[in-house]
C-alpha cells in the first residue's frame, strides 16, 4: 500500500513524515530502518510518525536512523508544528508545545530535568558537573530536555574528534538509556555547537542539542537568555531561565511530498 509522506529538515537534520493519524500504520524498528537508509529508502536522522492522541492535538513518535524510537527531537518538533499549524504534541517525553509562523516555529519544550536518576544514569553523582572523562573531554553538564544529554565545554568545539569520542560517550554503560553528546564553545555572545546525536550519529542541527547546551551555559554563567546557538546547518535561538519552560526557535524547511509503499 502507497503511503504518503513528507521530507523536511530542520537546519539540515532531515526527517520523513509519515501522517496515521486518520490511518493507522505499524511501525517497527526493522521499517524504520529501511525508511531511514539513504541508499535503498527514502533517507532521513530520523523516521517521524504522526498519530492520534488522547493528550494532546497530535502524538509524534520518533524513530533514529538505528531504529530505535526515542523521546524527543527539537527540529522534528518544528516541522511538526509548521505541518500541522501548531498546538499541542504528545512525546514520549513529556507533551510540549509549537506555533509556527509561515517557515519559523517556536516550540515550548517543558522544564529541563537535572536529577542523576532523570537523566538517566547508572549511579548518583553532580549533574551540573560530572567527575568523570572521556580523553580532553571532561565535567560534563548533564540534563534531560525530554531525551538525555550530556554537554562539553570546550575551547574549540571544532578541533574535537567527535565522529571517534561521541559512540565510545553514548554507549558508555554511566548512560544506561544511552545519551546525546555535544561539545560547546563560546563564540561572541553566541554558542558554537557540535552533536552526536544517540542512535544517528553526526548530524547538522539538534534541536535538543541546542536546548541541553543553551541551559547549561546559562546555569554555569557563560551565557545569558535569550542565546544563539550556533550549529553546522544553522543558527537556533533558546530562551530560558531556572523554573521555566524553555523556548527553542528556529527554522523548519518542507522540502517535498512523495509516496512510498508500505
Amino acid at each position: 500500500m502507497a503511503r504518503r509522506f513528507h521530507k523536511m529538515h530542520g537546519l539540515g537534520n532531515d526527517f520523513v513524515i509519515l501522517d496515521a493519524r486518520e490511518e493507522p500504520l505499524e511501525i517497527d524498528s526493522a521499517r524504520a530502518r529501511a525508511i531511514a537508509n539513504r541508499k535503498t529508502g527514502i533517507g532521513c536522522d530520523q523516521l517521524i510518525v504522526l498519530e492520534p492522541s488522547s493528550l494532546a492535538d497530535v502524538r509524534m513518535r520518533i524513530f533514529n536512523a538505528d531504529g530505535g524510537e526515542v523521546e524527543a527531537c527539537g527540529n522534528a518538533a518544528r516541522c511538526v508544528a509548521i505541518l500541522t499549524g501548531g498546538g499541542s504534541i504528545e512525546t514520549a517525553g513529556g507533551t510540549i508545545s509549537g506555533s509556527a509562523h509561515g517557515s519559523e516555529a517556536t516550540i515550548d519544550m517543558g522544564e529541563p530535568r537535572f536529577g542523576w536518576e532523570e537523566i538517566p544514569l547508572a549511579y548518583p553523582m553532580d549533574t551540573a558537573a560530572m567527575p568523570v572523562a572521556w580523553e580532553e573531554l571532561q565535567n560534563p553538564f548533564a540534563v534531560n530536555v525530554g531525551n538525555p544529554h550530556a554537554v562539553f565545554f570546550v575551547a574549540d568545539s571544532d578541533e574535537v574528534e567527535l565522529a571517534r569520542l561521541g559512540p565510545q560517550i553514548e554507549n558508555d554503560p554511566l548512560f544506561p538509556s544511552r545519551v546525546n553528546v555535544n561539545v560547546a564553545s563560546l563564540e561572541d555572545q553566541a554558542i558554537r555547537l557540535r552533536v552526536w546525536e544517540r542512535g544517528a550519529g553526526l548530524t547538522l542541527a539538534c534541536g535538543t542539542g541546542a536546548c541541553a547546551t543553551a541551559v547549561a551555559a546559562i546555569s554555569r554563567g557563560l551565557a545569558s537568555s535569550p542565546v544563539e546557538v550556533r550549529l553546522p546547518g544553522g543558527t537556533l535561538t533558546v530562551q530560558w531561565s531556572r523554573g521555566s519552560s524553555i523556548l527553542m526557535s528556529g527554522p523548519g524547511t518542507h522540502v517535498f511530498t512523495g509516496e512510498i509503499a508500505l
